[in-house]
């Protein structure tokens, strides 16, 4: 019984370490930036780790899909499970803490693929534990499949082809696009909630100072208040979610005024997003004004999206020639929309049609 618990286990673990780690490979700049989540001062206060991000996300879906495929082979087994076992107990810390204090909503897991609330990311934690335990009572039943010499090479082979597909997507985009404005998307429609979908349901809840301490109290305690209690506040409490679009927070404004419906009815626009225009690209600024000329012979509207402020941006815009009027976007919405910085996204009354590293400007089609 123990040999095919083993067996089981080492192929599950082995498999999902692999598609876990190929598909946060696929996108690592967006699992960076899961990752300054988890470094911010309210999570685990580690903020001198942020600029470091994009480093750590790369080794750690590398490592993570080498050590699938070590536990497959049966390749340095005591390093492998010892790796393993440290790396599982580290995230269902992370995912417990999460979870918990409800300070990471999405752990990133599988990248944008696959969604997980916290405590389901924790839940699949704690299985991968118990079976990666299982790894380690049923050890002596876990054989190499090849030759540690011909075991090496598949390892080192895998190390260098993982190295080379993060590469690709870092100066390039994801290979699959798993976010909400995906190429054929419709940004309204996406945003649209059916008449007949489900909504989510509240819980007004009444927060009152008993002893010093904030407690609260729903609609039908408040005629059992202990004496003395003091009124703090009123909030709603989510009990059940209703139905969620998938894209919730798209918005364009400037100078106060909100531009979202008029940017997203244009027939021929094109956008260059650049979440943070302090720190984007200058070999990706410097080709702006050449796009622009030639996206207005062809009858395009050319704007930008930015989340930085306009103090912070109009040098930069001088510096680069750059004559592009920007409009103001929340970071989060910009970053989901691309990962380069800057990147080119095509629009046809609100339909992503075409998107572009900076990079790979000359590959489109206008």
């Amino acid at each position: 019984m123990l040999k095919i618990l083993t067996h089981f286990s080492r192929f599950f673990v082995g498999v999902l370490f692999i598609i876990s780690g190929l598909i946060k490979l696929n996108d690592p700049v967006g699992f960076s930036f899961k990752l300054e989540d988890y470094f911010a001062h309210d999570v685990l206060n580690l903020p001198f780790l942020a600029p470091l991000a994009l480093a750590i996300a790369v080794f750690v879906v590398i490592f993570e899909v080498v050590l699938g495929i070590m536990l497959l082979l049966g390749y340095k087994k005591k390093f492998t499970l010892w790796t393993l076992l440290l790396m599982i107990v580290f995230f269902t810390f992370l995912t417990f803490y999460s979870a918990y204090f409800n300070k990471v909503t999405d752990c990133g897991c599988f990248g944008d693929a696959i969604k997980l609330t916290p405590w389901e990311s924790f839940s699949k934690d704690v299985i991968l534990l118990v079976l990666i335990v299982i790894l380690f009572v049923g050890k002596k039943h876990i054989r190499p499949i090849f030759k540690d010499n011909i075991g090496a090479i598949i390892t080192g082979l895998s190390f260098v082809l993982c190295g080379f597909f993060g590469y690709y997507v870092l100066n390039h985009l994801p290979v699959i696009d798993f976010r909400a404005y995906k190429v054929g998307t419709n940004i309204q429609k996406a945003m649209e909630i059916p008449e007949d979908a489900p909504r989510s349901e509240y819980e007004m809840v009444f927060v009152y100072k008993v002893n010093g301490q904030d407690q609260e109290f729903s609609m039908d305690e408040l005629s059992n208040l202990p004496e003395g209690a003091e009124f703090v506040d009123r909030k709603d409490k989510l009990i059940k979610e209703g139905f969620v679009p998938a894209i919730q927070d798209f918005g364009i404004t400037k100078d106060g005024e909100n531009y979202t419906d008029a940017i997203l009815e244009e027939e021929k626009i094109i956008l260059v997003v650049a979440y943070d225009l302090e720190k984007a690209s200058d070999k990706g600024l410097s080709k702006v004004p050449a796009l622009q000329e030639l996206a207005q012979q062809k009858g395009y509207t050319f704007v930008g999206l930015t989340s930085t402020a306009e103090a912070g941006y109009l040098p930069l815009l001088e510096k680069h020639n750059i004559t592009t009027p920007f409009f103001a976007a929340d970071a989060v919405t910009l970053k989901t929309i691309e990962r380069a910085n800057p990147s080119i996204v095509v629009l046809n009354k609100g339909t992503v049609v075409q998107k572009v590293h900076w990079k790979d400007i000359n590959k489109l089609s206008l």
